[in-house]
Order: C-alpha cells, then structure tokens, then sequence
C-alpha cells in the first residue's frame, strides 16, 4: 500500500527570509540561529555561506553567544551544493545569505559554458531548473536546519480595465529572487521591510517582518515588527525536533510511462533501412535506365503500394504495407533465381 498514517515528519526548520537591503534580513537569520541553536541544546557549530559578507557584521553575535561560526564567502553554485553537503554532516543550523547571488552565478555559468550572451527561458528553463533541484531537494530532504536569505524581487501582472478594456502592468507583489520553485519550498516563509515610524528626520526605525507563508498555520499573516527568535517559536515549536525527518522523495521517477525519443528515433531508421531494401530490390529487378525499365519500375511500385509517386511511397505508405510489399519482392526474386539454378 503507498498510503500510510499521516506523522509528524517535518523535523527541521526550513526558513525563508526575503527583503530589500537594509531590511534587517542577516540580522533577523542571526537572531535566529543563536536562538534555535540554544533552543535545541545544540554543541555544534553554526554554518553560514556568506554572499554579501554579511557575517563580518553578526560574528560578534554568536561570539557573546557562545557558538562558533563557520563561514565561506561565495557565490558559486557548485559551491553551495558542497557546501549544504558539508553543513548536514558537522552543523546543526546553516545560513545562506543570500540564495539570489547563487542562482544569478549559476545563470552566469550556464550562459559562459553555452556561449550565449543572453538566456532565452522558454528554450533554456528546463535545463537550468534541472541544475538548480540539486539543491532545493538538498534544502528539503537535509536533516539540517536552514535559514535561506534572499532580495526581493517584485512581481508584475497585466491588469485589464473593466470599463474600456485597456491594459496596464501593475507590480502587484513581491517575491524572493531565486529559481521559481524553490521561493514555495520554505515551511515558513517571510518578508522584511524597513520602515520609518516617525516621517520627521532621524525618526525610528523598525525592521517589520511580515509572515507570507506558515504551513503549520500559526503565524499566517501576521506582522512582527523588531523580530527575535521567539518571534519563530510558534513554528518552531511545532515541527518533530529530534524525530525522525521526512522530506521529499527522490531516485524515482515516471520513465516508465513515457516513451522515449530515441524509440521514435529508431522507428523512423527502421522505416529508411526498409524503403532502401525495395529500392534495391526494384533495382536488382530493373538494373537500366532505359525507358522500358523506368515504366517498368513505375508499374511495379504501383502494384505493391497503389500509387506510382515514391515520394508518397517513403512519407506516406504504412509500414505494415512497406514490409509485405519488400517480402513479395524478395520473394519473386528468390524463386527466378533458384529456377535459373
């Protein structure tokens, strides 16, 4: 049976903080980090693959805190994937800051190594989207929890007038600059903003996050504004720690049901191999060019296919016909030649 009871199988935070810059987002993941990392009585280091050099600014953090902060500045994505590798083994949180660097290189890369100067997306999606779900299935499946950081980025839809039906382009909302896919994945998902309380110079300022996404349903469109760790916990608290971790499924697929190309492929020689044969049947039959055996090849091809056109012979005729009409040949061929023996 390929149901089974439904159990508490999230077992590690999958975090996504997304925000213009200066809105608080290294500092946010930092918070909670150090918190999480406290929460879990974890003794382990925390990791951060740092883009922006952001974990210049937050090491004192975990230095006062007491937890040792590993780091590697890049943006290559080959890098993040060893990288994710590495974290599950000897981390117990990882940041990433910020994932948008990395799928920007990894479009560089493939534009570099295709000596394109340009990525033409309905062409050229599915092999980069393919590249990239080595790591969002990395980010799901690790038994590591991580805190992915990443600009915004705003998204755009044609508004239509209902009065005279004209049509306008509206940025309509936000979302994290990364791969598609991945900007869902994140159990909890989050938006940060900087925002000025008072419109008079040197007013306060606060970093006000805004809960976009929370599958456990606590936190769905909420607004914190300042937020901490126990900004988190209501998620936090929900998810199997310490239990067993279920992500995604992956090493199959559905090759099965789909016929493959290269059978097509392989039909269309296998038709060619077959109309090659009665031509050289034909031939052997009428070996000269005279107009005789030009008639005489003519009457023969409409005899076994009802048409005298070889061009609708190769394009259109069945194979089915195409095979008896070569065994015929063959055949009669045969037989003369065993009475001339």
């Amino acid at each position: 049976m390929l149901f089974q009871e439904a159990k508490p199988e999230a077992a590690y935070l999958k975090l996504g903080i997304y925000g213009e810059a200066g809105s608080g987002k290294t500092f946010t993941a930092s918070l909670v980090a150090i918190g999480l990392h406290e929460f879990i009585k974890s003794t382990k280091p925390v990791g951060f693959a740092d883009t922006e050099t952001g974990s210049d600014y937050v090491q004192k953090m975990f230095k006062k805190a007491g937890i040792k902060l590993m780091v590697k500045k890049s943006r290559v994505f080959e890098d993040l994937l060893k990288l994710t590798d590495e974290a599950e083994k000897e981390f117990s949180v990882f940041i990433i800051d910020s994932i948008s660097h990395f799928w920007i290189e990894l479009q560089e890369a493939f534009m570099k190594a295709n000596d394109l100067k340009r990525i033409n997306w309905i062409k050229h999606s599915a092999p980069i989207k393919h590249i990239w779900r080595d790591f969002t299935e990395r980010f799901l499946n690790s038994r590591l929890h991580i805190i992915v950081c990443g600009r915004s980025s705003p998204i755009y839809e044609d508004i239509i007038d209902e009065e005279d039906g004209s049509k306008e382009t509206k940025k309509t909302g936000t979302k994290m600059k990364t791969e598609n896919e991945l900007g869902h994945e994140p159990s909890l998902l989050t938006e940060m903003t900087s925002v000025q309380l008072s419109p008079n110079f040197g007013g306060k300022l606060v970093r006000r996050l805004l809960i976009k996404k929370d599958r456990f349903d606590e936190m769905d469109g909420q607004i914190f504004d300042n937020p901490t760790f126990k900004t988190f916990l209501p998620h936090v608290e929900n998810l199997n720690l310490g239990g067993e971790h279920r992500g995604i499924e992956t090493g199959r697929d559905s090759t099965g049901l789909i016929q493959s190309d290269r059978s097509g492929e392989q039909r269309m020689l296998n038709r060619d191999i077959l109309l090659e044969k009665i031509e050289s049947e034909i031939t052997l039959r009428f070996p000269g060019q005279t107009k005789e055996d030009r008639t005489a090849k003519l009457k023969m091809i409409e005899s076994l296919f009802t048409t005298n056109s070889w061009k609708e012979v190769e394009k259109k005729v069945p194979v089915e016909i195409l095979s008896a009409g070569y065994e015929k040949l063959k055949a009669e061929r045969m037989a003369t030649e065993g009475v001339q023996a």
